[in-house]
């Protein structure tokens, strides 16, 4: 086991990807650390952020184990650079198993690529979070109540409708999950929720229809055209089709003015989302609407374009950026749908029911 101090922290494992190729879970004093398309459940990369606090370590590697981890880093923060080898120290392979398939949980329910273009569907998100609050409850013995990703009332509580009308569901494996989820939330103190569902509509999937954002188009007459794609980690998620090229935008002369329309397709609400255009010296600023559309005025260094430069500019290195500033790049998001359309197509040992079922859909 070898210890690399890095950044006032110990960490352990190998080095990851940044999102959304990595999946991600906070326990007790550290953060655990996977490559999402990594099928052969290897060893996380592990950052401690408290090593007294990680007392679930033992069950990983060993009361041994665990009392040579304590013993070697000692107390205070290391020193940037500092390597530890500790001989002798294995990580336990089911645990791992387990905690992995909790992280990949959480990824789903953060970067799930649905998108119409792509056709990849919506994951039911009563399911999904039901699952996953299970799951932590199976694995209380990793959290603490200051964990971000061990919040199982979150989870469940905004679910409580759809999950007592699912425990009549017609899919006995939906119902039996439902169920179980329900009985959770009670044993956790969120209410007498199994009373309710008899009162319940069975609740059935009519939600998948995607929708595409429609700027008002302006009267001018167009001079451009182009596309551009949303970089998946400037945005919110379940906001965006995740395909490439779901950015369209045009240029127009109003006779006054120079205006860029710009539609974002969409599967959820965009509204008040920022957003970036920029062609060289030309620019505009704005926020989406709701259907993720809007219209800018274009300006040069805060100055209004003239109908000349309008005409005469270049739009080939236009780019049109939502949301946050970010860079991506556009392989990793390749990678991810092929990774997705893979647990689509041949569902494994860590698949979430709410995969399952949106592969049976076949959408």
């Amino acid at each position: 086991m070898k210890l690399v101090a890095e950044s006032g922290l110990w960490s352990m494992g190998p080095q990851m990807p940044p999102p959304p190729e990595v999946a991600v879970l906070e326990v007790a004093g550290a953060v655990l650390e996977w490559a999402v398309d990594d099928a052969s459940d290897a060893n996380p990369r592990i950052t401690f952020t408290d090593i007294v606090a990680a007392e679930w370590f033992w069950r990983l590697a060993g009361p041994d184990g665990h009392a040579a981890l304590i013993t070697a880093t000692g107390s205070g923060a290391p020193a940037g650079g500092l390597v530890l080898d500790i001989g002798g120290v294995e990580l336990a392979l089911e645990p791992i198993v387990a905690l992995r398939r909790l992280a990949i949980g959480h990824w789903l329910r953060r970067w799930w690529p649905t998108s119409l273009r792509d056709g990849i569907a919506v994951l039911d998100a009563a399911l999904l979070d039901a699952e996953i609050a299970i799951a932590t409850s199976q694995l209380q013995d990793y959290f603490s109540h200051a964990t971000f990703d061990s919040d199982i009332a979150g989870l469940l509580t905004p679910h409580r409708d759809a999950l007592t009308g699912l425990v009549g569901e017609g899919d006995p494996r939906v119902a039996d999950l439902a169920r179980s989820a329900v009985e959770l939330a009670e044993d956790i103190g969120l209410g007498e929720w199994s009373k309710e569902h008899e009162s319940r509509a069975v609740r059935r999937r009519d939600d998948y229809a995607l929708a595409a954002g429609a700027a008002a188009a302006s009267e001018g007459t167009v001079i451009a055209r182009g596309v551009d794609t949303v970089n998946w980690t400037a945005v919110p998620p379940a906001t965006f089709d995740a395909a490439e090229d779901t950015v369209e935008w045009s240029v127009s002369w109003s006779g006054t003015e120079a205006l860029a329309d710009i539609t974002v397709a969409t599967i959820g609400t965009a509204d008040g989302i920022v957003l970036r255009f920029e062609s060289g010296p030309i620019s505009g600023r704005g926020v989406l609407d709701a259907g993720g559309g809007t219209s800018l005025y274009l300006t040069v260094n805060g100055e209004s374009v003239t109908e000349d430069q309008v005409w005469a500019h270049h739009w080939g290195a236009t780019v049109v950026a939502v949301g946050a500033d970010v860079n991506e790049d556009g392989s990793a998001r390749r990678r991810i749908r092929a990774w997705v359309r893979s647990r689509l197509s041949a569902p494994g040992p860590d698949s979430y029911l709410a995969e399952i079922v949106a592969a049976e859909a076949d959408y």
